[in-house]
């Protein structure tokens, strides 16, 4: 009987570090979340509702020159890496003077020297920008890009109140900043 048991354990033990080696590494892109208000802000009580949340993978720089090379100029881009970013508005917001309903939405970008096109499209749950089609825009809406003062190693997306009702939120990456004021 000790021999049996003794012989189950094993075959338990062996399994269960079996079972544990299949899963595979972390992403190199990894996922994040950006929430509009930040209710982790360090000034921020968490009493606030969540007006969108955005959802994308975050590609690093690695000494590589991101926009006009690794992103091309003038093509729709998934705008971070992996799935197409996506962004889930709780209620009507108007982006750049365009108004966008409350909603899910896949995030394209169209990467210019001078400015970006931020498209909202009804397209959800693919890989990438390569089955875009224009066709399922919602809105699109110019912003301009400015140069950062440091190197924005990982693309990031973050959120700032300018003011009661209204905000920016900031795509940024490599020496590239492009800021998209918004009202709720």
């Amino acid at each position: 009987m000790k021999n049996l048991t003794f012989a189950l354990a094993i075959i338990i033990a062996t399994s269960v570090s079996v079972s544990a080696q299949s899963f595979r590494g972390v992403d190199k892109s990894p996922l994040d979340v950006a929430y509009f208000p930040d209710n982790f802000a360090h000034d921020r009580k968490g009493d606030q509702k969540a007006i969108m949340k955005v959802t994308y993978s975050r590609p690093a720089k690695k000494d590589r020159e991101v926009f006009g090379k690794l992103v091309d100029y003038d093509k729709v881009w998934r705008t971070g890496a992996n799935e197409a970013t996506e962004i889930k508005l709780y209620q009507d917001v108007t982006f750049g003077g365009t108004k966008i309903p409350a909603g899910t939405y896949s995030i394209f970008t169209i990467p210019t020297a001078t400015d970006w096109t931020i498209i909202f499209s009804s397209d959800l749950d693919y890989w990438g920008s390569y089955s875009y089609k224009e066709s399922n825009d919602v809105a699109r809406v110019t912003a301009k890009s400015k140069e950062a003062k440091d190197v924005i190693e990982n693309f990031s997306i973050q959120f700032d109140e300018s003011s009661s009702n209204a905000g920016v939120m900031r795509l940024g990456w490599d020496k590239v900043i492009v800021e998209l004021p918004f009202t709720y």
